[in-house]
């Protein structure tokens, strides 16, 4: 097992250690300044998640926006090892495979956890008010 190195971004190194060659923490793996966040929604391959990037464009003709979405394939080591629906940070490497160009370095949060969090932060204020009344 190998020390967790500094990788030269501001983020925690994971508490399990690995044997992946592709870690950027316990590996060889050197990485790029071009940094993602994203969500995971897809972690079936091994050692790879497909993660998603929403994003609006603005429509001249019809004064409008449209949802677009990005989903791009990155590596996901095994001392991170991220689910789907969690919100990941992403950064770009050397390729890895045909489709890889990103590695994933840090679990931010699961969506669901968050958005549980935001339902349940609002209600308690709410019933306050009305028992003040």
């Amino acid at each position: 097992m190998k020390k967790n190195k500094t990788i030269g971004i501001d983020v925690k190194a994971p508490k399990e250690k690995c044997d992946d060659r592709y870690c950027p923490f316990h590996g060889q793996l050197k990485i790029r300044t071009n940094t993602l966040v994203g969500t995971v929604i897809s972690s079936k391959m091994q050692k790879s998640a497909t993660i998603e990037m929403p994003r609006s464009s603005y429509i001249q003709k019809y004064e409008r926006y449209e949802k677009k979405r990005t989903k791009i394939k990155a590596h996901n080591p095994t001392c991170i090892n991220a689910k789907e629906g969690d919100i990941v940070k992403i950064v770009e490497c050397k390729p890895l495979s045909k489709t890889k160009n990103f590695v994933i370095i840090e679990k931010i949060e699961h969506k669901i956890i968050a958005e549980k969090e935001e339902k349940y932060a609002t209600k308690p204020q709410k019933k306050e008010e009305e028992k003040e009344e």
